[in-house]
């Protein structure tokens, strides 16, 4: 075998193994992205149990509803920062509203956003039973001006329970910081059981009035 065979089978043997080697390098950049995508999921899971856990455990033997809405705010604002929290509980005819308000208040050219509900938008909001971002807010007959919507990142998350709505929960924000679904999922996780929790202060607090 003269010299230009051998160089020749050279090249095709070394032109074979990096084909080889970006094959093998693929497999391992998919397997390591698998691996990563892997571990955040379970992160994910496991900051969603730390949140339904440690939010349990506060609300445990909680009677008072003022004291319950205030230890969730809290729960809440501790997982989104610089946020407003409002709970707007429906009552017969009417609504009440419990407000708790950012350590860094926002600055809007017009009344504060939870003061924009009235009747008839918490009524849509309550009978949509969903969570509603400013946009669906909107189309349900919120009322506010398009320099106020730039600057904030507002979304509503039902009260759920058997029957008829029992409220809904107005968590409001900076746009900066705006309220993906992945923001919310722990919170979203433990309204069934807040839902549960706030009728039971309100039919205690009726039995001792």
């Amino acid at each position: 075998m003269d010299y230009k065979q051998r160089h020749r089978r050279l090249r095709l043997l070394i032109a074979k193994l990096n084909k080889e080697r970006k094959k093998q390098a693929k497999k391992t950049d998919i397997l390591c992205n698998n691996l990563i995508a892997a571990q955040r999921d379970f992160i994910k899971r496991l900051n969603a149990i730390c949140f339904t856990a440690n939010f349990y455990e506060s609300i445990v033997g909680v009677a008072d509803l003022n004291n319950l809405l205030a230890t969730t705010a809290k729960l809440i604002k501790d997982e989104i920062p610089d946020s407003d929290v409002v709970f707007f509980l429906r009552q017969a005819e009417r609504f009440e509203l419990y407000l708790f308000e950012s350590d860094q208040p926002i600055t809007l050219e017009q009344p504060r956003l939870e003061n924009c509900f009235n009747a008839e938008l918490v009524d849509n909001i309550c009978n949509s039973n969903k969570l509603c971002d400013l946009d669906s807010l909107s189309a349900m007959g919120l009322q506010i001006s398009p320099a106020c919507l730039n600057k904030i990142s507002a979304v509503t998350i039902p009260l759920c329970r058997p029957g008829p709505s029992l409220g809904f929960i107005l968590i409001y924000c900076s746009s900066q910081n705006k309220l993906t679904a992945d923001r919310l999922s722990n919170i979203v996780a433990v309204t069934r059981g807040l839902s549960q929790a706030i009728q039971s202060c309100q039919i205690l607090s009726h039995s001792t009035d």
